[in-house]
């Protein structure tokens, strides 16, 4: 009798020690992230976006001490562009790569633990490049989205297959590389396309199932809806039908949501940036275009669309709305009081302001030197002062009805920033905005609607502006509504900010180098070539009283394959596919 009990008693012992083991991401962790140190459970260390750690054991003093502790490469031909941003979570990192697949590691050694890999079928048709930016935690879950759009939740701990949903057709050219958002025990995501005519939209789905909860569509005109017990309902029409939008070209009407979506607690809001209205041709779309080129904020109980701020109506230039709105707390320097912000460096060049809870305009000033499409925005209305003269010409209007009058537009429509994430520091009142100075030629050309076919109606030619640089990251005050300073780079800058409370600000280029600078002066302070080029955002995170910091490494993303001159100017990056790791030497 005593050998079974003995035995008993050990496998419960198994069961104790099975269950510490397999911690679970919790809504208290997720909401915490930006403030706990010991982990990097969200995407943008927390829903808010801010980028920002309050770690200081690695400082403007101790940096020059930072070391590699391992480097884990993603193997295989697999390569092209690594935009992701890892998560670190109970001792193991999860990171995701090119091609859909997603890697779990030791945090500590970086030895692999498990390997998926998404099997894509023929005929997937990503807009710039087989990329992912990361994934989410929830549960005992990491999920992540594909580029044949699809929604995949695995078992953190195993790699096994817990749930997968469909978000669309590939084949209409929809697809989904942005790591999701976790609100209230949902994932909440959005989808690529917008060169496509897709339908831009939120959705929202129970973390643990994979189950849809409501849909929220970004175009004016579409109807969104919502799921209780199983069954689904209308949940109103986004916007008026035509009222913004003339015909049917709304139906197709792009503002994909490409770029993910932030959250904010203290005003229960989802925050997403739209991408452009689809097609490029501004003149077969009179209107302002709604809710394309735009931050759309969300309430996530409901689905339905709170506020509205357009960054550029009615988009004649690509400039998409799709960069990220990060909250923070705006000090008004007339009156003293406190505003609930959100701040947003927009692809067509200027910096915003907003606040989060009304979506009223308080601040707009450009991040970039050189803006041709608009004199500026007027704080009164919230809009562009448009030069109208240099908006691309109408096919329509010109001799052969063929290709309308080409001008010259500053930025071009890769934007004053694109994808990389600015960061925000408390401690400074900056925000760090990895900006880029570019211009373009652009002509619109004649295009009707194909499922599936590319849907521009304009061509266009990328073009340097300066011979020295085109890449730089700069510090904004968003009060004072100038640029601080800034650090110059000769390739564009493409990857995200990680800023810290030890004031430093780290960042990479594509000419391979992680980079630390003082974030009081934008001083450089450290820097390590990695092999490849860097077009991720870095992460910080403590354990065992160490602080560490990672980044993915792996050139590629949209410059080289929409780049025109500029992807020729920098062709002799070579592409790769690893994470690195950093700490300080003996931990000093």
């Amino acid at each position: 009798m005593k050998k079974p009990f003995a035995l008993s008693l050990i496998a419960a012992a198994l069961m104790v020690a099975g269950s510490v083991q397999a911690k679970e991401v919790t809504d208290a962790d997720i909401s915490n992230d930006a403030k706990t140190t010991g982990d990097v459970v969200h995407f943008g260390l927390g829903q808010q976006g801010q980028r920002y750690s309050t770690l200081d054991k690695i400082n403007t003093k101790t940096v020059k001490n930072l070391v590699p502790v391992w480097s884990f490469s993603f193997g295989g031909e697999k390569q092209r562009g690594q935009e992701s941003q890892p998560l670190v979570f109970d001792g193991k990192m999860y990171v995701t790569a090119s091609y859909s697949r997603i890697f779990a590691l030791d945090a500590k050694t970086g030895k692999k633990l498990w390997k998926y890999e998404h099997r894509l079928p023929e005929g997937i048709m990503p807009c710039c490049d087989v990329i992912n930016r990361g994934a989410a935690l929830y549960d005992n879950l990491v999920i992540f989205a594909t580029l044949d759009a699809q929604l995949v939740a695995l078992n953190k701990d195993t790699g096994k297959v817990v749930w997968k949903e469909k978000i669309d057709d590939y084949a209409a050219g929809y697809s989904a590389s942005a790591a999701p958002l976790i609100v209230k025990g949902m994932v909440v995501t959005g989808v690529s396309g917008g060169e496509f005519g897709v339908e831009g939209r939120l959705e929202a789905r129970d973390a643990k199932t994979g189950k849809l909860i409501w849909i929220r569509p970004t175009v004016e005109g579409h109807m969104g809806y919502k799921w209780e017990n199983g069954q689904k309902t209308e949940n109103g029409i986004s916007g008026t039908t035509n009222a913004t939008w003339t015909g049917d070209l709304w139906k197709t009407g792009g503002a994909a949501t490409w770029n993910g979506a932030t959250y904010d607690p203290e005003t229960n809001l989802i925050f997403v940036g739209t991408g452009n209205p689809s097609p490029w041709n501004s003149h077969l779309r009179p209107g302002d275009n709604l809710f394309s080129s735009a931050t759309v904020a969300i309430n996530p109980d409901t689905g339905k669309i709170v506020w509205h701020y357009q960054t550029t109506p009615h988009d004649g230039w690509d400039f998409d709305g799709v960069n990220e709105f990060v909250s923070f707390d705006y000090k008004d320097p007339k009156t003293g009081k406190v505003i609930k912000a959100g701040g947003k460096a927009d692809r067509n060049g200027f910096f915003f302001v907003i606040d989060r809870t009304n979506g009223k305009l308080i601040n707009a000033f450009p991040f970039v030197k050189d803006i041709t499409w608009a004199k500026g925005i007027d704080l009164a209305s919230g809009r562009p002062i448009y030069v109208d003269e240099n908006r691309p010409g109408n096919p329509a209007a010109g001799e052969d009805g063929k290709k309308g009058k080409t001008v010259f537009a500053a930025p071009s429509f890769l934007g004053g920033k694109n994808q990389m994430q600015m960061a925000y520091n408390p401690k400074t009142g900056l925000f760090y905005v990895p900006a880029n100075e570019w211009g373009m030629d652009i002509w619109n050309e004649p295009v009707s609607y194909k499922r599936g076919a590319a849907y521009l109606g304009a061509g266009f030619t990328i073009k340097a502006l300066h011979d020295d640089y085109i890449g730089a990251l700069r510090a904004v005050d968003p009060v004072a509504g100038k640029i601080v300073w800034e650090n110059k780079n000769f390739a564009p800058l493409w990857g995200g900010v990680l800023t810290t409370a030890g004031n430093l600000s780290f960042y990479g280029t594509p000419e391979g180098y992680l980079k630390a600078l003082d974030a009081k002066t934008g001083k450089e302070v450290w820097s390590f070539q990695t092999g490849s080029g860097v077009v991720a955002p870095p992460v910080t995170w403590e354990e065992g009283g160490e602080q560490y910091v990672a980044v993915v490494s792996g050139w590629g993303g949209a410059v080289p394959l929409w780049g025109g001159d500029v992807a020729r100017r920098v062709n002799f990056l070579e592409q790769g596919g690893s994470v690195w790791v950093f700490k300080l030497h003996n931990g000093k």
